[in-house]
């Protein structure tokens, strides 16, 4: 068992084999940890929002959702949650967000106080892994709220985030990439202080009638793609 701990502004990257589970916990409020995920062998292969909500009927994330990839696989599961709402639609902040919003903010000035966006934080740490920012796609917002109204528009909504929780098992061998910065539609004007604590474990086996496989039939087809990709694989070796 191991943990990591992202302080506010902060970014972490890793390769995480399948079989993990991964406790994500805010440690305190306005939490908003920005997240991408790859196959950690073939990174062309990604976390694909449309594909996620579009099988899921849904626009948020919580327990017995799958982050699928664009190859209808199953990257990640949410086995526990006790936040209730992770958001799938807001994207990641930008510099000319950040300074917009909280004030003009270079290391250059401020060095390590210096406010980060997602935007630069994710593509630094693409970087360390061989990715380009044309790799970028829409993350998972963990710990925030947006709800999309009837006409389009998406509306921030605040909630409790201090102690909260979910928890990651990967399905397979995955890139996390993380950045634990704003919400971009976070209204507030102080920039958040909120640091995330994650802890690696090793996974219970996968039962047939586990909440994420039986959700829907999109899951479980999703899931025994993956089951086979992996049988597949190892029937090579």
């Amino acid at each position: 068992m191991s943990s990591i701990r992202i302080q506010a502004g902060g970014k972490w990257s890793g390769y995480i084999r399948r079989g993990k589970s991964i406790v994500i916990t805010a440690a305190g409020e306005r939490a908003n940890l920005t997240t991408l995920l790859y196959h950690a062998s073939d990174p062309s292969e990604r976390y694909n929002m449309p594909d996620t909500l579009k099988a899921q009927h849904t626009a948020y994330l919580t327990a017995g959702h799958v982050l699928m990839s664009d190859q209808g696989r199953v990257l990640a599961s949410i086995t526990n949650d006790t936040a209730g709402w992770h958001d799938t639609l807001a994207g990641y902040t930008t510099r000319a967000m950040t300074d917009q919003k909280y004030g003009y903010s270079r290391y250059q000035d401020e060095r390590n106080a210096w406010l980060r966006s997602g935007y630069e934080n994710l593509i630094v740490e693409m970087y360390r892994h061989g990715l380009a920012p044309r790799d970028l796609s829409t993350p998972v917002n963990f710990f925030s709220k947006v709800v999309c109204e009837l006409d389009g528009t998406m509306r921030y909504e605040r909630q409790l985030t201090a102690g909260t929780s979910v928890t990651l098992r990967t399905e397979m061998d995955v890139l996390l990439v993380l950045s634990n910065t704003p919400n971009p539609l976070d209204p507030q004007e102080s920039y958040p202080d909120t640091a995330i604590e994650l802890l690696f474990s090793d996974a219970e086996t996968v039962r047939p009638d586990d909440r994420c496989v039986v959700h829907c039939n999109e899951n479980r087809r999703a899931f025994e793609n993956t089951w086979n990709a992996y049988s597949l694989l190892k029937g090579a070796n």
